[in-house]
């Protein structure tokens, strides 16, 4: 066998050995599609104190042993959800390298909270809206001190004053979400996007 022959077999052996290891991952994440989906409808129809395992199960064709190897829980299968959500919304702007002065997807963040605020009001109603937003503080400090170090605009400031400041304004993003919603979602998002820029740069300079 020639040195090409040999380099595209193992090319080809690579290739076989990804999708073998890429199979289970997808396998996993689809689970917990059908689980998050599942969970996240019947919480909306009822209290979650109320909403059983078998039920989740029911609604998301899954096992029960299937769903014991993942999630201790159907409150820790709520909390993998809204830490999903949540990485994926604080990452947002970094993962598609956008080229702007935002430092968090706040237009995006408030429409998809703005078309779920029966999930909302569900949280709220079950006293788990303050581990929503406990765990969102964390997120949005990280993927606001990311983009404030991407945005190249405040160079002299030590890293540890960055993620001071990345805390605070995350506080402050959280605050005006809270202060939206329980005004019933009146302004558009794009104007809070815009309102709470603002407050970033102004207070930042």
């Amino acid at each position: 066998m020639s040195t090409n022959e040999r380099s595209r077999s193992q090319v080809a052996g690579l290739r076989k050995q990804e999708k073998r290891q890429r199979k289970p991952d997808e396998r996993i994440r689809r689970t917990h599609e059908r689980l998050g989906k599942a969970l996240v409808q019947l919480i909306q129809q009822k209290p979650l104190d109320e909403v059983t395992v078998q039920e989740v199960l029911d609604r998301s064709s899954v096992g029960r042993s299937t769903f014991y190897l993942h999630f201790r829980n159907k409150d820790d299968l709520l909390l993998s959800q809204l830490e999903e959500f949540l990485e994926t919304m604080s990452t947002a702007l970094s993962v598609r390298k956008e080229v702007s002065h935002r430092v968090a997807p706040v237009a995006e963040l408030f429409v998809h909270i703005g078309d779920q605020q029966k999930l909302y009001r569900a949280l709220a109603d079950s006293g788990r809206l303050n581990d929503f937003f406990d765990l969102a503080q964390g997120y949005f400090a990280r993927g606001i001190e990311q983009r404030l170090t991407e945005s190249k605009r405040l160079p002299k400031l030590l890293q540890r004053e960055l993620a001071v400041r990345a805390f605070a304004l995350t506080g402050c993003l959280l605050s005006l979400l809270r202060w939206w919603l329980d005004r019933g979602a009146k302004e558009p998002p794009s104007d809070m996007d815009g309102l709470f820029h603002r407050i970033v740069w102004n207070g930042l300079r």
